[in-house]
């Protein structure tokens, strides 16, 4: 168990939010110093307001009333005075923190886990970064449509907007290293494109391991004048012929690209220095599985050493590249990042933001778990993580600290998560929906014209 999680955890009182102790003050004060900001308020200082936040996402029907009535709790238990039970204080406190704060502390939270992984969780020695995108539903008020419009034929009132985001994960250890959020549609709103805006995340050398979305040429040229390597599937658009490379060995093989036309998002000047053509590496994996719908996958790269990194590795990197789908999962599902509460687009990348940072305090617990136990940081479920959290945190009592915390993470480690190859599991639904009429005006216009029916 590292020296800081324990400080931090021991930090925390009765009657305290879960997680409250791995966001400590000297860390938002450090943010929020970077970033120019002092807060002047007596109960909702930038630490109680971000401890308070953190409470409303994790907390049952996330809504502010709960968060505040947890402070309200939390104070009682630490024999301070009642404060007002009314919100309007807490949600001030927390369009007045800047962005970039919000920011900085899901970036550093993520961080930090990798920087201690463990030489054993690198693969064949390299950082693997692992990029996917998905959307989430916000407020529907006028605000939020104006820097967040509705899709095409959708009305106001009766749909909500939808954001798209994208997410680096650490593969070694599952936390969010950095993530964009934009609009649903619009230029410069796809995922290679926010991608290209987080070059900063990525050092020479990493690899970055994404669908089939990131293996354009351009795309592919991009990252290899930057020193970052690839892998990715084979593109749908791109025509195959073996014949025209060199074989590396079984059902491995160099290819050879030649420059496509030029995309919008790059100049001429730039285009320039482009390389003609890219060397290119494709492994074939065979997949004879009864029920499985795909029988072979294309898996390309641009690490062409076959000594260094052989085929059967790569299919299996390839392969691991679901992480990202349970990532977004844990994100989505657990967490309730699905659909986003706040009614102005600052306070929705801001939230946003905060669930970032609560996935990434949970990974935190998860990887000291892993640490101690032996064990590989994705054979940990993240809901039981976070149910174990929950019940620990509700029940914290500082008479033996040692031994909570002990139990704390053995418990992680009981319950792993199943080995089940090859799985198979159609995409239905049990559930059926209520039998509520679909909504086909706004509910004010509704509830008006019932009113003056009467």
């Amino acid at each position: 168990m590292s020296e800081g999680f324990a400080a931090a955890m021991r930090s925390v009182r009765r009657g305290s939010y879960a997680l409250s102790g791995l966001v400590t003050a000297r860390e938002v004060d450090d943010a929020c110093r970077e970033e120019g900001y002092r807060g002047q308020a007596i109960l909702y200082t930038p630490i109680t307001t971000l401890h308070t936040f953190l409470a409303q996402l994790l907390g049952d029907d996330g809504s502010c009333q709960q968060a505040v009535n947890g402070l309200i709790a939390e104070r009682t238990a630490a024999d301070k005075s009642k404060c007002s039970a009314d919100t309007g204080g807490y949600c001030k406190a927390r369009s007045r923190i800047p962005e970039a704060v919000y920011w900085r502390l899901a970036r550093n939270s993520g961080r930090a886990v990798d920087e201690q992984a463990a030489d054993k969780l690198l693969w064949n020695k390299l950082r693997v970064r692992v990029v996917d995108g998905s959307t989430s539903k916000i407020a529907d008020t006028e605000a939020n449509r104006r820097e967040y419009p509705l899709q095409q034929n959708l009305r106001p009132g009766l749909h909500y907007p939808v954001v798209r985001f994208l997410v680096i994960f650490s593969l070694a250890v599952g936390t969010v290293l950095d993530a964009a959020i934009r609009p649903y549609q619009g230029k410069g709103t796809g995922e290679t494109g926010m991608l290209r805006e987080l070059a900063e995340n990525f050092a020479p050398g990493d690899v970055i391991l994404g669908d089939r979305y990131y293996a354009g040429y351009w795309d592919i040229a991009f990252w290899l004048n930057r020193g970052v390597h690839l892998v990715s599937r084979w593109p749908a658009s791109r025509q195959l012929d073996f014949r025209r490379g060199r074989q590396l060995g079984p059902g491995d093989y160099l290819l050879t690209w030649h420059k496509t036309d030029r995309p919008d998002w790059l100049d001429k000047e730039t285009a320039r220095d482009y390389p003609a053509t890219l060397s290119i590496r494709v492994v074939q994996l065979k997949i004879d599985i009864p029920g499985f719908r795909v029988k072979e996958v294309l898996v390309i790269t641009t690490l062409t050493d076959a000594q260094t990194y052989s085929r059967e590795s790569l299919c299996e990197l390839y392969r691991r590249r679901w992480q990202a789908e349970l990532n977004l999962r844990s994100l989505k599902t657990h967490l309730g990042l699905e659909q986003l509460r706040c009614k102005t687009p600052e306070m929705v990348r801001n939230e946003f933001a905060m669930y970032l940072l609560a996935y990434n305090c949970v990974r935190r617990v998860a990887h000291e778990a892993t640490a101690i136990h032996n064990v590989l940081p994705h054979e940990i479920s993240f809901k039981h993580t976070l149910q174990t959290i929950n019940e620990f945190f509700r029940r914290f009592h500082h008479t033996n600290f040692t031994t909570w915390l002990t139990n704390l993470l053995d418990n992680l480690v009981e319950v792993k998560v199943a080995n089940r190859p090859n799985r198979i599991e159609p995409y239905t639904c049990k559930t059926r929906p209520k039998d509520f009429p679909p909504t086909n005006e706004p509910r004010a216009d509704y509830k008006r014209r019932i009113t003056n029916n009467f």
